[in-house]
């Protein structure tokens, strides 16, 4: 089991931690780590390794199981061994970027209320697929809805069901084809707003930023059209 630091503060971009495993395919496992697994449509986090005099660039992160991560690295390169105390440091940038558009695209599905069939996240942009037959007539009365929910500095907060709750409440659910995070028992719930204003809840393992505002101003691009009753709707981080 990996103690997941991102879930609790994703801001924390180095911490300290002692190397458990090696696997065979070359991931380094530790104990805890601030580097988030490549999953939901987020891709894995970059960095390095330090200790004592030596450097690993980490090319990106994967899971190992539902709390395990392993560490991928850039180069062939030597490798801390299994009990060496390593000090951890994220692309931090790169990582706030995800956080940025993670968020975007949460809001995304708020000011287009259909079922989401896919998505994907990078440092620059992100995507939605939705369930949806015609493209909205006026994507800039869409993209100025967004960036209002944006500018309302709303808060980002979480909250945890267990998964018999989850499976009771299919509504919480927006995505179609993929599941939130399940297996340890519980499901994290990513919550954008506050009691009397709480403008979006849904399951997700991802990492956001603390108030809508961070994000900036976003920017939508052309609707794709993915098939009979899919559309590709993307954003883009424009400050």
């Amino acid at each position: 089991m990996t103690d997941l630091l991102f879930r609790t503060d994703p801001y924390q971009a180095e911490a300290e931690a002692v190397v458990v495993a090696h696997t065979p395919e070359g991931a380094i496992v530790l104990d805890r780590t601030v580097f988030y697994p490549t999953g939901g449509g987020q891709p894995g986090d970059s960095g390095h390794l330090l200790w004592q005099d030596k450097a690993l660039p980490i090319a990106t992160t994967v899971k190992l199981g539902p709390e395990k991560v392993g560490l991928v690295a850039a180069i062939p390169a030597e490798m801390p061994a299994v009990g060496a105390m390593v000090r951890q440091v994220l692309d931090w940038p790169r990582r706030h970027r995800h956080m940025r558009v993670h968020t975007a695209l949460h809001l995304l599905s708020v000011v287009i209320p259909l079922p989401v069939t896919g998505g994907q996240i990078t440092a620059e942009k992100g995507r939605l697929d939705f369930a949806m037959p015609d493209a909205p007539q006026d994507m800039q009365a869409v993209e100025d809805a967004l960036n209002r929910l944006i500018d309302s500095d709303l808060p980002v907060t979480e909250s945890w069901i267990s998964e018999e709750e989850l499976l009771a409440n299919p509504g919480l659910v927006k995505t179609m084809s993929v599941m939130p995070p399940m297996g340890a028992g519980r499901v994290r719930l990513v919550r954008i707003g506050h009691a009397t204003r709480q403008v979006d809840l849904q399951p997700c393992g991802g990492t956001h930023v603390a108030r809508t505002s961070e994000i900036g101003r976003v920017a939508l691009g052309k609707v794709e059209n993915k098939g009979r009753q899919n559309r590709r709707v993307s954003l883009s981080l424009v400050e």
